[in-house]
């Protein structure tokens, strides 16, 4: 296998790579995600994660290196609709009363490109997270300590404190952003 990058700035993303014993560089993405679309469908995300990877594809190829970008994208999704980053702390308190007492899901695309030929492969892997009945005080100290204004759905799994999660159906690393059997198996297939 040749070179790989991670087309991401996430340290999440780096840390699962790492954990997968894998030699990558990083190459953030400068693709302008336009989350305009709230009615989920694997088409959007899925083309969201193509595009950040081919941005550094892009870079790569016009400078001659030859390697593998993966891509991803991580969405929350409940009722159909997708939660993004949380625009404040009134928007992030919204998002995690509407997913209080339910079950939501969390799509990761991901994409991976040869930066010489272009060829490429996507593929998304869903995981089923079920919350505890928060409650507002709960909810204001998750809010407070951990500040998970940068993240989807307004929380991230590795950091929720216990009694926030009742049940996870399916890979936790897809719901922290980056499903490594799935990562592992398009690398296989490039």
């Amino acid at each position: 296998m040749g070179k790989i990058i991670l087309g991401s700035s996430s340290p999440r993303r780096a840390s699962i790579l790492k954990e997968m014993k894998l030699d990558f560089d990083v190459i953030p993405s400068e693709y302008d995600e336009p989350h305009t679309q709230t009615v989920f469908s694997y088409d959007f995300v899925e083309k969201l994660a193509y595009n950040k990877a081919l941005d550094v594809a892009q870079k790569m190829h016009k400078q001659g290196i030859e390697a593998l970008v993966i891509g991803a994208d991580t969405i929350v999704v409940t009722d159909n609709q997708i939660l993004g980053k949380p625009q404040n702390y009134q928007d992030a308190l919204c998002m995690l009363n509407r997913l209080s007492g339910k079950t939501h899901f969390v799509v990761t695309s991901v994409a991976v490109i040869n930066c010489a030929s272009f060829e490429y492969k996507i593929k998304s892997d869903t995981t089923y997270v079920t919350f505890e009945n928060l409650g507002e005080d709960k909810i204001k100290f998750y809010l407070d300590n951990f500040k998970p204004f940068d993240k989807a759905g307004s929380y991230g799994i590795q950091e929720l404190p216990d009694g926030y999660v009742k049940s996870i159906d399916g890979q936790i690393d897809n719901v922290i952003g980056l499903p490594s059997k799935v990562v592992e198996e398009l690398l296989a297939q490039m």
